[in-house]
């Protein structure tokens, strides 16, 4: 009965991204419904253009929820990430402060009492009114809660993981000035990674793990189909096929589901039928980024449309 609730459950995760435009296969649909259920960061890591910040997106908009994003780059410190002191009106009120100093002494008689009446307001200065919230304390504070968008983890450096592990397993963050702040309502939490560095294990242990790979043909089809609604089936396939036999080369960057969509979309904009050597070679420059991978690509290029268009008629 058990396995029935969860299966049910995660068909309605299928279901509510697809209604967003997100077909997800089973294994992402899982993950999602575990995340929600466990109140766990999924850390989803893969190859550039596989959907994993589109992930987060259609999660925001399935649940009707604000996503926050937060994009990561080498440097990246607390007062862009976290929060800063709003300095500028921390001296309008030291101006402020200094015109009323009379009305702020009360009339103490000795150095003693002044510096009492003084300390009260010292932590007036360093109070929530004068903090500029950054994405992560922004999360922490929705009272609906959010999706929080951490993109490209690794391209930050190993001290901005020390930073997120609180926020990570409890949804709360130390402020020193301010004391501990808790989210209201847990935001759902996507981290995402290309991988370029090895996260470390304190990360890595506070999140679920995902990886969205390049999806099998029949998925990306109905990704395609999502996405670009406009083309024939027989040319899908065909062009799914086609995308399937460029992955097998040992090119420096595989054409992605991105580049699926792009060019699905440029074939049906110059009104493609079917793939033929001159079209495939006109827009090969849409599949693959770089030149040496074209050269590549070319020679085979003929042999591929052969091999898709097989499949087409008996896939």
């Amino acid at each position: 009965m058990a396995d029935q609730k969860a299966s049910t459950s995660i068909e309605a995760v299928e279901s509510g991204l697809a209604a967003q435009g997100y077909i997800a296969s089973r294994q992402i649909a899982t993950a999602v419904y575990l995340s929600q259920q466990i109140e766990k960061p999924i850390l989803v890591e893969g190859p550039a253009g596989v959907g994993k910040t589109e992930l987060a997106k259609a999660i925001a908009a399935w649940r009707g929820m604000k996503m926050i994003r937060l994009q990561c780059y080498e440097g990246l410190d607390e007062a862009k990430a976290l929060y800063e002191w709003k300095y500028a009106k921390q001296l309008l009120y030291t101006q402020i402060l200094k015109d009323k100093l009379g009305e702020v002494l009360g009339g103490a008689q000795t150095l003693h009492a002044a510096l009492d009446q003084l300390h009260d307001f010292g932590d007036v200065f360093f109070s929530k009114e004068f903090v500029e919230p950054r994405p992560l304390l922004q999360a922490l504070e929705q009272p609906g809660g959010c999706v929080l968008l951490i993109d490209e983890i690794d391209k930050s450096d190993a001290e901005f993981e020390s930073l997120l592990l609180e926020i990570l397993s409890d949804f709360q963050v130390t402020i020193p000035e301010l004391g501990t702040v808790s989210a209201i309502t847990p935001p759902t939490v996507i981290l995402t990674s290309n991988s370029e560095r090895d996260l470390g294990d304190a990360l890595k242990r506070r999140c679920l793990h995902l990886h969205i790979g390049f999806p099998e043909q029949r998925l990306e089809e109905r990704i395609v189909e999502s996405r670009v609604p406009g083309i024939s089936q027989a040319l899908r396939r065909q062009m799914v096929g086609f995308i399937h036999e460029i992955r097998s080369l040992d090119l420096k960057k595989l054409p992605s589901v991105s580049e699926t969509i792009d060019w699905a979309r440029v074939l049906v904009l110059l009104q493609a039928s079917e793939l033929d050597t001159d079209i495939v070679k006109d827009t090969l420059n849409v599949l693959l980024k770089y030149e040496a991978d074209i050269e590549a690509a070319s020679p085979q290029v003929t042999t591929f449309i052969a091999k898709a268009a097989r499949s087409n008629v008996f896939g």
